[in-house]
Parts: C-alpha cells; sequence; structure tokens
C-alpha cells in the first residue's frame, strides 16, 4: 500500500465520472494481479467496491489480493505479535469463499493472496508461514515493503522499514524461508534501492520474486522535475534486474501521487491516451527486457484510483498493447499472473 487517503468519497467518485470510455478488446480474460481491500474511517474497498471496478466492462476473470495491512488479529486474540498479520489471511480468505460462491459474479476474487510476515525475525517466520498456509489454500506469498527514503516529502513504507533493509542479515535469513516453504516474494520499495534488490534476488535464485510497481520510481521530493534523469537511472538498473530468471515484473502502479505525474490535480482525470502517452516508455522497456512471459499489468487499486477510473487504466493497458500478438497480449492481462501465482491451483 502507498497510501489510504479515501478513494471512495462522493465528490473523487464525481471527479472520476468525468471520464468514460468504451471497453476496448472487451472479451479479453483479464487477471488483476495487484488490488488491496481495507475498511478504514476515511476509505472502504472491499468486494462490493472491488466489483463495481473489476465489473465496469473489463472481463476481470480473478484477482489476485496484496497486503496491506487490514484486519490483523487483535493483541487479545492473538499475544504474539508475529503471528497477528494472519488476520488478513484468514479475512481475505472469507471474501474469496464469497466470491467463489458464485453468488457475486464470474470474477474469482482474491483467487491468490499475499499478506505479510516479518522477515526481519529471521528463522522464526517460518512458524508465521506455516500459519498463512494453514490459513488458506489461497496463499501464495508475502510482500515485506522495504520502501525508504531520508527526504521528508517521501513517506516510508507502512512497516516502517529502516535503511538498507534488504541487505540485512537476518532479513535475508527470513527471505529464505520463502524459498523452502515454495513462497513468493512480492518486492515494494524506491528505484534508488534496486540494486539492493538485485543482491537480494540474486542471492536467492530459489525464491520467485515478484517486482511491484516498476520499483517505485519517485517523482516528488527531491526528484520533482527530474524525470529524465530517474527514467535513466530506473532503465539502467531494471535491465540488470532482468537478468535474473526467478525476477518478474508487475506492470502498473505508476500513477500514483508519489510517481510525480501529477494526474491527480487534474481538473478532470486523464483519458487512457493520456496515461500512455505519459508513461509508455516505462512499459515498453520494462516488457523489452523481462519478455512477456515474466510481465503482467496490475491495477493497484484503489490506490491508483486517485489518479484514474479502472475501466480507464484497463484501457490504456490495451492501447499500449495494440500491436503486439496474441500471445503476447494473453501473457500480458493473464497467463503470466495466473502462472506465477498457481492461480490454477486453487479448488
Amino acid at each position: 500500500m502507498s497510501g489510504s487517503d479515501s478513494t471512495q468519497s462522493a465528490e473523487h467518485a464525481a471527479w472520476l465520472t468525468q471520464v468514460s470510455e468504451a471497453i476496448l478488446d472487451q472479451k479479453r480474460p483479464i487477471c488483476d494481479p495487484h488490488h488491496h481491500l481495507w475498511d478504514y474511517p476515511s476509505s472502504r474497498y472491499l468486494l462490493d467496491e472491488l466489483l463495481a471496478d473489476t465489473g465496469s466492462g473489463h472481463n476481470v476473470v480473478s484477482t489476485v489480493f496484496v497486503e496491506c495491512g487490514a484486519m490483523y488479529r487483535s493483541a487479545e486474540n492473538e499475544p504474539d505479535a508475529g503471528r497477528r498479520p494472519v488476520g488478513e489471511t484468514e479475512f481475505v480468505n472469507g471474501v474469496a469463499a464469497m466470491s467463489a460462491s458464485g453468488g457475486y459474479g464470474a470474477t474469482r476474487a482474491c483467487a491468490g493472496i499475499v499478506s505479510f510476515a516479518d522477515l526481519t525475525i529471521g528463522e522464526d517466520v517460518r512458524e508465521v508461514l506455516e500459519a498463512h498456509i494453514s490459513a488458506s489454500t489461497r496463499f501464495r506469498g508475502i510482500r515485506h515493503a522495504t520502501g525508504w527514503h531520508a527526504h521528508e516529502a517521501i513517506r516510508n513504507s507502512h512497516t516502517s522499514p529502516p535503511q538498507g533493509l534488504m541487505m540485512d542479515a537476518q532479513f535475508r535469513q527470513g527471505f529464505a524461508e520463502l524459498g523452502r516453504l515454495n513462497l513468493s516474494f512480492d518486492a515494494w520499495f524506491y528505484h534508488e534501492q534496486m540494486p539492493e534488490f538485485i543482491d537480494l534476488a540474486h542471492t536467492h535464485p530459489e525464491v520467485t520474486c515478484i517486482l511491484d510497481h516498476f520499483g517505485g520510481p519517485l517523482g516528488i521530493g527531491p526528484y520533482e522535475g527530474k524525470q529524465e534523469e530517474v527514467f535513466a537511472f530506473w532503465r539502467k538498473t531494471i535491465a540488470e534486474l532482468a537478468e535474473l530468471p526467478n525476477v518478474h515484473a508487475k506492470l502498473g502502479g505508476l500513477v500514483m501521487p508519489i510517481n510525480g505525474f501529477g494526474f491527480h490535480k487534474r481538473a478532470k482525470p486523464a483519458t487512457s491516451i493520456e496515461l500512455m502517452s505519459a508513461t509508455k516508455d516505462y512499459y515498453l522497456h520494462a516488457i523489452d527486457c523481462f519478455g512477456v512471459e515474466r510481465c503482467m499489468f496490475e491495477s493497484n487499486f484503489p490506490v491508483d484510483k486517485r489518479s484514474c477510473s479502472y475501466h480507464v487504466l484497463w484501457n490504456a493497458f490495451k492501447r499500449l498493447s495494440s500491436g503486439f500478438s496474441e500471445h503476447e497480449k494473453s501473457c500480458l492481462f493473464h497467463d503470466t499472473a495466473a502462472r506465477v501465482y498457481k492461480l490454477e491451483q486453487n479448488p
């Protein structure tokens, strides 16, 4: 999660409705491999809100939930703080079961679950991971967000990581347990931390890694007005990362306020053409480096809803890939995500 400001207010909903587009390539199956669920005083995004978005015109057949610190077990019911995040898996599994019942439409919401476990406890994290596994057959791995920056304008990840966490020996002991249990790792950090992640993924080739949100290219604070400089650094390091076969890339999460494109500040939301015009260089370079069989489009909703509607975002992806082959489109929109998150294994 990279922000929990209200995205469901009536005012914001009205702002989003200013742009409505016909759905492109309407029948194409989509697996959305990155969204959240939460219920905060200022922002509610649960099954109804998710299905309103996934049901807005595109053929979203399945989704993957990614941790955001929601519905942990209470301290009263779970004295062990390390095991409290298992409550998020239990909560999301319940939502997934509702969706799978068939009473909420054809989309298999939360067919895969990515939760949180504190890797800084080292080998002891295995017990927590096993508890997640016991809590849901849909559990696939964890995300331990490591986004850190010294500048006050850039908020650190919700896990409150210290500087250099991915290089920490205890963190890496916990990371190694993922490989032993055949679990994946979703990586969320900021672009200058890319070398740390490259070293981590290289050191542990047995762990399937998924890079979230292009590795967090920043465009605020000290990076405001320096898009060319940021892109040059990102372009070089993403090519290095792509040399590691255990790493896959999620293509999305690029229109958050931290990315600096400023779509959320506009009087009228961006169209799909405008979204792709501003961001396409990131998408095309990542696809060139990783190949379509290691790339997957993602919504990052409701966080990216600050800037655009769900149907507009997926139209943007379809515009970007309009000249691609049928195989390439199938990988980007569905097959890579379904394979990496092993969705075919679900009952």
